[in-house]
């Protein structure tokens, strides 16, 4: 793999982690399923250590007002937590200033709607990158970065178009990692250069340690 890109930045590393990574030890699970956990009625349960975390019916509630409730248990699994604690780039900050919160709060619904609203998205499981755009990371965090995660820990089926109340239910869980993330976001855009956002992302990554999500 080369290491420069088209125009001539130094390449982005991969992910170093999958979505079935685990670190249980560190708290920090996968509660992807395997069919040994399905065909036993364990789903649910880490696929690492069978530990049961997560009040899934509550979660599947899809309710905006226990949204916070959501989040803090998402942070229990590995590629969330990863997504919540790594620096996002620098170019997906300047991106996010120039559109402002006001800008995204409208880019979210319509990012969710063409990557993953369909009944059969294209690419399902590849359609959401990695870097690039705070949406992304968003997505990641928070699952609905493809159906197979969003099925998992939203009980949101496979093999129909999502409703309007689950794309807002999607968009406002997608909002709060971004207002949580990059707290200094102007309401409206601005000018974002990329000397402000080598400085945001400083700020984005709030102080927290992501070497142990590697």
């Amino acid at each position: 793999m080369s290491e420069q890109t088209a125009a001539g930045k130094p390449a982005l590393k991969p992910l170093a982690i999958k979505c079935t990574s685990s670190k249980c030890e560190d708290g920090l699970h996968c509660f992807k399923a395997t069919r040994k956990l399905k065909a036993s009625g364990d789903e649910g349960a880490c696929r690492s250590c069978g530990v049961k975390l997560v009040d899934w019916p509550r979660i599947r509630q899809l309710d905006p007002a226990d949204a916070a409730h959501t989040l803090t248990a998402m942070r229990l699994e590995l590629i969330r937590h990863h997504f919540w604690h790594v620096a996002i780039d620098e170019d997906a900050v300047v991106k996010a200033r120039r559109k402002g919160k006001t800008g995204l709060e409208a880019a979210v619904p319509k990012r969710i709607r063409q990557s993953v609203g369909k009944e059969k998205p294209f690419r399902d499981g590849q359609q959401t990158p990695f870097v690039g755009n705070v949406i992304y990371y968003a997505q990641h965090a928070t699952a609905s970065c493809c159906r197979t995660c969003m099925e998992y820990w939203h009980g949101i089926p496979k093999g129909r178009a999502l409703t309007d109340a689950e794309v807002e239910y999607l968009s406002r869980l997608a909002m709060l990692f971004i207002t949580e993330r990059l707290p200094d976001l102007p309401q409206e855009g601005e000018r974002a250069t990329r000397k402000y956002g080598e400085k945001s992302q400083s700020l984005a990554a709030g102080g927290r340690d992501a070497a142990h999500t590697d």
